[in-house]
Order: C-alpha cells, then structure tokens, then sequence
C-alpha cells in the first residue's frame, strides 16, 4: 500500500529494519546475533544464523533428521563443525564423540528435526546439561527442541525452547509446532 503525502505524491510505505540473522533489534557490542528455527515435522529441515551467516539450512544441505548441532569459537564467533546425528537410526556413540571433547567456551547450538531424543541415553542428556540445558533430560520422542550452550556455563542457559509431542496439541498431524529463538550471546573473553 502506497500513502499519499501532504502534497499528494506517493510516499513508500515505512519498513521494519531487520538486523543481523533478521532479528528485530541490533546486539549490543561484544554480542553475537544469531536465530535459529527448528525443523517442521519430517519436512522443513531446521535452520541455524549466527552473525548474518547461516551455518546450517536446508539450502546448504548439511541438515538432517535428529539434532542438528553447530559447534562456534564463543570468543571469535567461527564456525568450528557443524554436523546433523540421526537420533532415530543412528549411533548415538557418533553424537557423544562429538561433545565430549568441546573446549572450554565452546557455543553450541542445536536445532531438533522430526525426532531428537530416541537414540538419548543418560550420558548423552548429561552432556547436554552440563552445557546449560535444562530441558533435556524431559526431551522425547518428536518434541521439538532449540538450545543454545557453552561448555563451562555456570548456570542454565536462557537460550532454550522445547515443546513436547502431543495429540492434543500438535501443530502437524504428528508433529508439534517449529520452534524460533533469537538473540544476542555475549562473546567469551579469552582466559588470561
């Protein structure tokens, strides 16, 4: 829709400014942006943007069915790995490979697909606690779940949303709703 001005010539129409990875507002300096989507049922894979690059996406074909996990240098805000793990089929063993050696400062971010918690076992929602998630160990069959943590946090993180499979309240027939976080995580300083 056009509006018309004072002196009757069209004026555009006002656009919301979107900021890095779309979200509504800048960060604060020292603060890394990111938003990250889940996937949607069996079918809309999930999607994680840090800093205006998106890490991992349908698009870039390095997404898959179970966690889907991007692993980021919390002092610079690089890419180290991004690797999706079959939680229905796969080898659980690959997953725990995969966290257990994560540097102090290590972000991690994780973005379910169709079914994130069959092939979970204790250690494995340890793990994922340890790095701050307190929705975890209640993490079933095709909930959707988003969470991002590091390696060494103190406290819970304040970057995670779960929504549990239901009939009841499924969005998709089978499948609750997709999940969308964004914000700002503060850098890590480097131990000195």
């Amino acid at each position: 829709m056009r509006l018309a001005g004072p002196d009757n010539s069209a004026t555009p129409e006002p656009r919301a400014r979107k900021y890095k990875c779309g979200l509504p507002q800048p960060c604060p300096e020292e603060h890394l942006a990111f938003r990250m989507v889940s996937g949607a049922a069996n079918v809309i894979g999930p999607k994680i943007c840090l800093e205006d690059r998106m890490l991992m996406s349908s698009v870039k074909d390095n997404v898959g069915r179970g966690l889907n996990i991007a692993l980021v240098n919390g002092v610079s805000g690089e890419l180290i790995e991004a690797r999706a793990f079959d939680m229905w089929a796969g080898d659980v063993n690959d997953l725990l490979k995969f966290i257990r050696p994560l540097h102090e400062g290590t972000l991690v971010f994780v973005a379910s697909y169709d079914d994130p918690a069959t092939k979970m076992n204790e250690e494995t929602r340890k793990l994922f606690s340890d790095l701050g998630s307190k929705n975890v160990k209640d993490l079933a069959f095709r909930d959707s779940w988003v969470f991002v943590g590091a390696k060494g946090v103190q406290n819970k993180s304040p970057f995670e949303q779960h929504v549990k499979n239901s009939k009841h309240t499924n969005k998709y027939e089978g499948w609750p709703e997709a999940l969308e976080m964004g914000g700002c995580i503060p850098r890590r300083t480097v131990a000195g």
